[in-house]
């Protein structure tokens, strides 16, 4: 065990040679501290990640910035689960050309698991030189040794292992929170789900030792965290892999036995590992929320099969049937996909059916894998539908909560509205005011629940008022037949941010 542990620290005092070597090359290329803009996309694992990458970047003596405009490092961590995130990355980067042109200095390094994909490596490699930097997911460790070969070499860094390599402890981290914190306890995926690619860029399942979790834990809840989220791919299949194999419901206790007043979350977790044992631990564990998010994806067991999921409605309805057998004040949320491919009009009746069978307690996430006409309505109509219907059944187990007393954190103040309209060029700018909820009437784009949105110039004189899709705002949730209904109704072409 101590040898293992010598070899786990052995890259972290390599890399913390180069992060001092980094502070007399960063003095002389920049002269004062230098400053870096750190924008992370997808989900809370890439969250964490992000986290590690600001706590290197500090101790190399970076200060951080919220604008592009005044960074000597722009570093974009990205994500490759949804093509609009994808986008997004292509189009803020592409945006960096003139900058970098006006500031040579500047360093433009890409990450996360779109990099890991090699079509994407390719991509930027061929489309977009001024690039300087790109690293996958199972390097991130090496950063400042990357960071130093980027400044101090004449060539570009391309850094892409296919194979996920040890974790790395001990790592330091700039959380973005100061009372809620993620706790990664492993990385990878082994479940190969039809639809998804996160066990092409995260690489197989690799677990934590217990006992570095436990010190992390222990740290956090001492610097006063409230809220701990414990991460994985696949958070349910933590331990399989140890030397000593230890069950998540184990972890779950030891964590929850620790002093302190604070609360304990996890995900995201697979119905296929989800036991009776985890869920006995969660109802056990006082600290531990009483909330699940267990993704059932489908209704259909044919398209249960066909997603590779390796479990049954009926499996999945027993799992709920416990859970709440156990704890009858759980919050239930869950992912579901519709339009996935061979997936028939009936197969998608099945979804709505289990919806309504479980009743979940906030609507989760809902996507649309692919466009299938023999859907009435088609692909734009399938999202909106299914969010309605568990919407409707969401308020349902949410109004039986009425009149409770509950404990509860606050996070801080909401964002604030943001206008998401322009003009053509060379037209006066027009914006959008926030959305009033108070008024509801159909979309006149696609038939969606709408709300009213004014469209203002810059005199304060209102001249249009449309009422449109909720989700118009959401850019994941767009509906093409609203977008084109708005540009039809007000002349001006929208931009989404």
């Amino acid at each position: 065990m101590l040898q293992n542990a010598e070899k786990m620290d052995q890259p972290v005092k390599t890399q913390a040679e180069y992060t001092a070597l980094l502070h007399t090359v960063l003095g002389a290329r920049y002269g004062d501290a230098p400053r870096a803009f750190v924008h992370t996309y997808g989900c809370q694992g890439n969250v964490a990640d992000g986290e590690r990458i600001k706590g290197m970047l500090a101790e190399m003596g970076y200060l951080f910035t919220d604008t592009v405009e005044s960074a000597d490092l722009v570093l974009y961590n990205t994500c490759a689960v949804r093509e609009h995130a994808e986008d997004r990355v292509f189009g803020n980067v592409g945006a960096l050309k003139n900058r970098k042109a006006a500031r040579p200095g500047m360093v433009v390094a890409l990450c996360g698991c779109m990099m890991q994909q090699p079509r994407v490596a390719e991509k930027i490699r061929r489309s977009y030189p001024f690039v300087d930097l790109v690293f996958g997911t199972h390097v991130i460790h090496r950063l400042p040794e990357l960071l130093y070969r980027t400044l101090c070499g004449r060539n570009r860094v391309f850094e892409l292992p296919d194979e996920a390599g040890s974790i790395t402890e001990g790592l330091p981290v700039v959380r973005d929170s100061s009372f809620k914190a993620f706790l990664p306890v492993m990385y990878g995926c082994n479940n190969f789900c039809s639809y998804c690619i996160v066990p092409y860029v995260r690489g197989r399942e690799r677990s934590r030792m217990v006992e570095a979790v436990l010190e992390e834990a222990r740290s956090l809840v001492e610097a006063g965290y409230r809220d701990i989220t414990l991460l994985g791919q696949n958070v349910n299949s933590y331990g399989k892999d140890l030397e000593t194999p230890v069950p998540f419901a184990q972890l779950l206790r030891e964590i929850n036995a620790i002093p302190g007043d604070f609360r304990i979350r996890f995900m995201t977790s697979h119905p296929k590992d989800c036991t009776r044992e985890l869920l006995d631990a969660m109802a056990d564990c006082e600290k531990v929320a009483k909330h699940l998010h267990l993704p059932f994806q489908s209704g259909n067991d044919r398209v249960l099969k066909e997603m590779n999921r390796r479990y049954t409605r009926e499996q999945y309805l027993e799992l709920i049937r416990y859970a709440r057998q156990v704890m009858p004040e759980l919050s239930l949320t869950s992912d579901v996909i519709v339009g996935f491919p061979g997936e028939t009009y009936e197969a998608f009746q099945d979804t709505l059916s289990l919806v309504e069978e479980v009743g979940f307690s906030a609507r989760g996430n809902a996507r649309c894998q692919n466009a299938r006409p023999r859907f009435p309505g088609g692909k734009g109509q399938m999202v909106p539908r299914i969010d309605r219907f568990a919407g409707a059944r969401c308020q349902r187990a949410q109004s039986k909560a009425a009149g409770q007393a509950v404990s509860c954190a606050c996070g801080g103040a909401g964002q604030k509205s943001r206008p998401s309209g322009r003009a053509h060029r060379g037209q006066p700018r027009d914006r959008i005011s926030r959305r009033r909820f108070t008024d509801w009437r159909v979309c006149g784009g696609c038939g969606n629940r709408g709300a009213r949105v004014d469209i203002t110039r810059p005199n304060g004189n209102m001249t249009k008022s449309y009422f449109h899709c909720e989700n118009r705002l959401q850019a994941e949730r767009l509906h093409s037949a609203s977008l084109r209904a708005c540009r039809t109704a007000f002349g001006i072409k929208f931009r989404v941010l």
